[in-house]
């Protein structure tokens, strides 16, 4: 029995210090890990309160940029550009570069007269592109206000740790963007200088970091140490950030290590995967395939049970048009949704002539008639 006991005494030790594993908790005002393929929330701490951000701004910047502009569009820097304060291309009044190079400046040196420049090319002015900021912020449904393309402190510039993760979620479905962010070291042109600017990217969990894909640093006075980061393993990729946290390489990994040990990436099916088949009412097909929008994925815990729930109507009034929306699919885990995405018609379904519509009779007479 003493046996016994102390073996269970052993077994709960080692169950509280599992569970003790899974607590979490940083040195940041903001911190926040979500997954980047379903946006799902894994880590949050205080991820809700809107914080200065300083230069990972920066990345809704480019982000517009490449909404709004090509690469090869050439952007003269003009005198507010030239005079601004902080982290700098160094760039010259009436000096140009071409867009590309202007966003390698913007994310990896972090150039402030870079951020201007890019501002005043696509929106005109920066309270104009500020403007655009703002919007495509409420789009994403990220809590944040920009006052500035840059990030130096200013009142009411700010955003959440959740926000600005979601804001770098969607920058990494430009591939261009995943491409500028992930790059280490670039050189780019200096007009007028005999040397070429060489410029090292700051985050510095592209080199130390197994896995990393991208990231932007920031740091001001009033808003501290700032990271938005993010890194892939075994097909799941984690996006996190921080906000005043004075260990933010070293708090990014112990987030991402937390992620990847704790989640999976589980995937119910392919974008274009059939799903099911729906009767079509006087249509001139009996049915159409539905089909999956986008791949239905998303990370769950390790040891969670996942369920894939499809909701399709009994039936659809012809005429259907390829794409519409049929229904959707769901993944569950953990009591609720994890991802979702809708299911559309493969084909289009004409309604039924009166030729079709007799042969169809006809045939259901005939069959009856055995």
């Amino acid at each position: 029995m003493k046996r016994i006991a102390a073996l269970l005494c052993l077994m709960l030790l080692c169950a509280t210090r599992a569970l003790a594993s899974e607590a979490l908790t940083v040195a940041a005002k903001g911190a926040v890990l979500i997954d980047a393929a379903s946006g799902r929330v894994l880590f949050a701490q205080n991820a809700d309160e809107e914080l200065p951000m300083a230069s990972t701004t920066k990345v809704m910047t480019t982000l517009l940029a490449l909404e709004s502009a090509s690469l090869d569009a050439q952007v003269t820097a003009g005198k507010n550009a030239a005079g601004v304060t902080g982290t700098s291309l160094y760039l010259s009044e009436g000096e140009t570069l071409s867009m590309e190079h202007m966003l390698y400046g913007l994310m990896l040196r972090s150039g402030n007269d870079a951020a201007v420049a890019v501002a005043e090319h696509v929106a005109g002015s920066v309270p104009a592109f500020a403007e655009r900021m703002n919007a495509r912020a409420a789009a994403l449904r990220a809590d944040a206000h920009f006052v500035n393309p840059h990030g130096l402190d200013a009142d009411g510039h700010r955003a959440s740790a959740l926000g600005l993760a979601r804001i770098f979620r969607e920058a990494m479905q430009n591939p261009v963007f995943r491409t500028i962010t992930g790059t280490q070291r670039k050189v780019i042109p200096w007009v007028g200088n005999e040397y070429s600017r060489v410029l090292e990217n700051k985050n510095k969990l592209l080199s130390t970091y197994e896995g990393a894909t991208g990231g932007k640093t920031g740091y001001t006075g009033k808003a501290g140490r700032c990271l938005v980061f993010s890194a892939e393993r075994d097909g799941l990729e984690i996006i996190g950030s921080v906000l005043n946290c004075p260990t933010w390489f070293d708090t990014a990994a112990a987030m991402l290590d937390y992620g990847f040990e704790h989640f999976r990436m589980e995937r119910a099916f392919e974008a274009g995967a059939a799903v099911g088949r729906v009767p079509v009412v006087n249509g001139s097909e009996e049915s159409v395939e539905a089909v999956a929008e986008e791949a239905l994925r998303g990370a769950v815990r390790i040891s969670a049970p996942v369920d894939t729930v499809v909701s399709l109507p009994p039936s659809v009034d012809a005429p259907v048009r390829a794409g519409d929306v049929l229904g959707t699919a769901a993944l569950q885990s953990d009591g609720g949704v994890i991802a979702q995405c809708n299911l559309v018609a493969a084909d289009a379904v004409e309604p039924l002539n009166l030729r079709e519509a007799f042969r169809r009779l006809l045939r259901s007479w005939l069959l009856r008639g055995r």
